[in-house]
């Protein structure tokens, strides 16, 4: 028992992984193809390179706007994820038909690819026609980082630095 009754103890510190190591960042990159030449340059030169990582910083999000989106784009967009849907759920109804087994299986796929299709397209036209010209146009979006860090475990951090030329 403690002498003040009113303390009151912090339990014992846990790491989410108890036996990772400090590591110290020893280059920064511009690009992964850099960071991924300077592992592989450890990695040539014998270092154990399962004490290295590549550290992607400051994230970023980047919607590349792709082209713009009428209503004849909308409704093509719709079908093929409909016919792709659609096709999936008549191949998998297909599997349970135990009558006709290939023919059944076929002409499944191909009536859910058709009604995934339309179903599809119509989906496609109502939302664009929803959104009210608010956003006509589309996109693909990715996250990327600015820079990559190549982070190596404290104690081999000098090793690794030497053995690619920039202690120099």
């Amino acid at each position: 028992m403690s002498d003040n009754p009113s303390r009151v103890t912090a339990p014992p510190e846990r790491r989410a992984v108890p036996s990772a190591p400090s590591r110290r960042s020893i280059a920064s990159f511009r690009n992964y193809a850099d960071a991924e030449q300077a592992v592989d340059a450890l990695s040539d030169r014998g270092f154990p390179v399962h004490r290295v990582a590549i550290v992607g910083r400051d994230l970023e999000v980047v919607e590349q706007v792709t082209g713009r989106l009428d209503y004849p784009r909308a409704a093509l967009r719709g079908a093929a994820g409909g016919a792709v849907t659609g096709a999936l759920i008549g191949w998998l109804f297909g599997l349970l038909s135990w009558i006709i087994p290939v023919i059944g299986w076929l002409l499944l796929m191909v009536y859910g690819l058709v009604f995934g299709a339309i179903v599809g397209a119509l989906l496609g036209l109502l939302v664009h026609a929803m959104q009210g010209g608010r956003r006509d146009f589309s996109s693909a979006t990715a996250m990327r980082p600015r820079t990559y860090e190549l982070m190596v475990d404290e104690d081999v951090a000098a090793d690794a630095v030497h053995i690619l030329g920039w202690d120099r």
